[in-house]
């Protein structure tokens, strides 16, 4: 099990571990706050900012070169007992008229307490990507590598495709939530420890601008920017692409049927917020016809 964290996406992080492609990886993780907080006395402001978001690994995976494209299937993700979620100062549009509070939230057999509810717990990750090219990208904020997308889709069962910027991919993820809602209003979800268990494989030459996501039943492009309307068009323009070479289609019937078909759907928008607005696309998935052949 790998449990070495990172707290930035670079092509200059040592591999944790080598594997080949196809692969089954298990990884420990930390909460986005490093664990720094124990207690419901702990006010968010006390921690050290330096350290959170911490993502497990780098894997490098074998024969995984730019051009590429690096397939993540999530074969399962366990969360502890106890998690943490806490308003942030300056973060989320009820800022100015909440206080900085910190709640610990149980769970038990998946059933997690807060106040007198209970509701179930669906684990997802927040932070999960590969190595970008050019830049040290922190753990906190999203790109084309991925990252700190939170995502409540990326989940057990889900897959994810990542396009390959460096030799190796250098796979990391964390940032696991226990419960988190669309939008992560306040700027936390359900914040947790866990171990995540995924299979990398490598796609050779494939052209993909931005994460792409696989569900049971549809196709998500993911992509972020500082405001909605450069989110939506990033995320667009990538949904369009990959149909039009799937499909066959030109890029003017590809834009007529996302409009029909396509579900624009916000990640995370906790405005006003240093992390950029992520953003996913999807349309439902036809036989025959993946947006990737894996």
């Amino acid at each position: 099990m790998i449990d070495q964290v990172v707290y930035t996406f670079s092509a200059k992080n040592a591999p944790t571990e080598t594997v080949s492609s196809g692969a089954t990886v298990v990884l420990r993780t930390m909460d986005c706050f490093s664990n720094q907080i124990k207690s419901s006395d702990q006010l968010v402001t006390s921690i050290d900012f330096d350290h959170i978001n911490p993502a497990t690994g780098p894997v490098y995976v074998e024969s995984a070169m730019p051009g590429d494209v690096l397939k993540v299937e999530i074969l399962d993700v366990t969360v502890d007992s106890a998690g943490t979620t806490t308003t942030l100062p300056d973060n989320g549009p009820l800022f100015e008229n909440v206080e900085t509070r910190t709640k610990i939230i149980r769970i038990k057999d998946n059933i997690a307490s807060f106040n007198d509810v209970t509701f179930p717990i669906d684990p997802m990750i927040g932070v999960i990507g590969v190595a970008p090219c050019d830049k040290e990208v922190p753990c906190g904020y999203p790109g084309n590598h991925g990252g700190n997308m939170d995502n409540h889709l990326i989940k057990k069962g889900a897959t994810l495709y990542f396009p390959v910027q460096v030799e190796g991919a250098l796979f990391q993820c964390g940032d696991i939530h226990a419960v988190m809602g669309d939008c992560e209003l306040c700027g936390t979800g359900l914040e947790i420890a866990g171990i995540i268990t995924v299979k990398l494989t490598v796609i050779k030459e494939f052209k993909l601008g931005w994460p792409l996501l696989e569900t049971a039943d549809k196709w998500f492009s993911i992509a972020s920017a500082p405001d909605y309307n450069t989110a939506l068009k990033n995320v667009s323009l990538e949904m369009q692409d990959l149909i039009c070479r799937t499909y066959g289609w030109d890029k003017t019937d590809a834009y007529l049927y996302m409009s029909i078909q396509g579900d624009v759907e916000i990640c995370q928008a906790c405005q006003p917020c240093l992390v950029d607005m992520i953003l996913r696309l999807g349309i439902p998935k036809q036989d025959g016809r993946p947006l990737i052949q894996s």
